[in-house]
């Protein structure tokens, strides 16, 4: 396989998270790869990800026991061949973390394991509580030394290249790379190629409350909707029981392992375990969307702002081994985990939804495929399990090169296509625009389209996103496009994915609770929405 210079590689990516890297690694034996980040290369989720990497490595433990556990949690909406397929594949996804250097937690010669909520067993894989920084540091690191692997930062993607692109136009689906911005030099550049990955991260920050970093604005989503890519289940949001509450830091997450490891959340006002009146059983280890939901009843119920995560009852050396990032960051804050509480708020933390792939992470268009958080594989179904995403996004990462490896000879070169039309070469004199309406998307979408829904306030939203479409397509249409621009028109894309879903589901399951259809019907349906 060649390469020839400027923009055109046999392989381009976008995203440099785990799925991006993963995807980039497997085909660099084979292929020349280019990897676009938007902001720097360590910018996306990945980095973020504390918990751990769920996989069936104890001796006690069984592959129908993870299978079940994940469609417990997935509330009967997971493809059953696509939780197994992860499933089987994660103790292969490990031992390649482990040659690249990753340094896991060990416990005499065995990997240490850690337990998270809905789990039956101990099988998460960790590195303290900083496993995504370590995961990110080994593949960022192999990435870099590879000569077949090209990483540029600080290009945001506008939209992807399809037949309407090309010079001779086809009007095809067929997807030859995409357009992206320079950031630093404020130019559209076209980056073509055979085949195309998507790795590019969920939509959290549609959301007033996340524990998503900045760039997490569904841009992959929002730009393989446009080109004509179905997308599924997007009302699927998971919100993260526990983000510590401050008014200085807005998305700092605690970790899953701090109730696994014998955290107990308390009403601050009564000074009581709360977690028994909602789910007597699992109590604080009860999946997310019951806990979630519980907190966010207490917080309603009793007029509060947060409630307590208490862990201070272990002991203070037990705490600060197991947790030991954590304790810093609270201790900077003025908290100390080992002598009192943590202030916690629900917060969304994972797009469920997504991209509707299969088991090779092929989407709907030729040439296009999709792996980790932006995509919809039927791994999550309609609540995620604790420590599955970063697993998905290894094995679909490899499964997605794999596919494009084996069918190499049918991937045409890409013609030659339509430059950037740099016609609109005015820049805006009103940024304000672009704030104001970014403010108010994830206000109303945190208000209407939170953790509890109704159809008057889904309704609500959806009024709101078309008002708010034609003013930004306004904007878009005249004015020389930023980042925020971009990520402006992607959120609001975005959004009214998220909130179309959730008004076609006529019930509750799992993320998805509305207060005008509390049951769930018998039969588990995806909601696919179709460009």
């Amino acid at each position: 396989m060649s390469q020839n210079q400027n923009n055109t590689h046999d392989v381009l990516i976008i995203g440099s998270g785990a799925a991006g890297l993963t995807a980039a690694l497997t085909l660099a034996e084979h292929a020349s790869v280019l990897v676009l980040a938007k902001g720097e290369l360590t910018s996306g989720s990945t980095a973020w990800a504390q918990g751990g990497i769920a996989a069936v490595l104890d001796a006690g433990d069984t592959f129908e026991d993870h299978i079940r556990d994940t469609m417990i949690a997935g509330a009967g909406l997971n493809r059953m061949e696509t939780v197994e397929f992860v499933i089987e594949s994660a103790p292969h996804a490990i031992h390649r973390l482990v040659e690249l250097g990753v340094p896991f937690n060990t416990d005499g010669p065995n990997l240490h394991l850690t337990r998270e909520g809905g789990h039956s067993h101990r099988r998460i894989v960790h590195v303290n509580d900083a496993t995504g920084w370590a995961v990110q540091a080994a593949l960022l690191k192999a990435a870099e030394e590879h000569p077949n692997i090209t990483l540029l930062p600080n290009r945001t993607c506008v939209d992807l290249i399809t037949g309407r692109h090309e010079k001779r136009y086809s009007g095809s689906g067929r997807v030859w790379g995409a357009y992206a911005l320079d950031t630093q030099s404020g130019k559209v550049e076209a980056y073509t190629a055979r085949a195309t990955v998507l790795a590019s991260g969920g939509a959290g920050r549609c959301y007033l409350f996340s524990t998503a970093p900045r760039g997490a604005t569904g841009d992959g989503i929002a730009m393989a909707w446009r080109a004509g890519a179905r997308v599924s289940n997007m009302e699927m949001m998971q919100f993260h029981p526990t983000c510590l509450y401050n008014l200085e830091v807005k998305n700092f997450l605690i970790t899953e392992a701090v109730r696994g490891e014998g955290g107990r959340l308390i009403n601050p006002r009564t000074g009581k375990r709360f977690m028994e009146f909602y789910d007597a059983e699992r109590l604080e280890l009860a999946p997310r969307d019951v806990v979630a939901r519980a907190i966010d009843a207490e917080i309603k119920r009793f007029g509060l702002d947060y409630v307590h995560l208490d862990i201070s009852h272990m002991p203070a050396e037990f705490v600060k081994e197991h947790f030991p990032n954590i304790y810093e960051k609270l201790l900077g804050l003025g908290i100390d985990m080992t002598t009192g509480p943590i202030p916690v708020v629900p917060a969304q933390h994972y797009t469920c939804g997504g991209v509707l792939i299969d088991l090779d992470g092929r989407t709907d268009l030729p040439g296009l495929y999709a792996a980790g958080e932006c995509t919809e594989s039927g791994l999550h179904g309609a609540n995620r399990l604790a420590s599955n995403s970063l697993l998905e996004c290894f094995v679909f990462g490899e499964a997605a090169a794999r596919d494009i490896i084996a069918r190499w000879d049918t991937f045409d070169a890409p013609p030659p296509v339509l430059p950037w039309d740099d016609s609109r070469v005015t820049d805006s004199d009103e940024e304000v625009v672009i704030k104001q309406n970014w403010t108010e998307i994830r206000r109303f979408m945190w208000n209407y389209v939170g953790i509890v829904r109704t159809t008057k306030r889904l309704e609500r939203a959806a009024h709101r996103i078309k008002l708010l479409k034609e003013e930004v397509g306004d904007y878009y249409g005249h004015f020389r496009v930023s980042t925020d621009l971009i990520e402006l028109r992607n959120l609001l894309d975005c959004a009214e994915l998220i909130v179309q879903s959730a008004l076609r589901r006529k019930e509750s399951r799992g993320l998805h609770y509305t207060l005008d259809y509390p049951k769930t019907l018998p039969q588990a349906k995806d909601t696919i929405l179709v460009p």
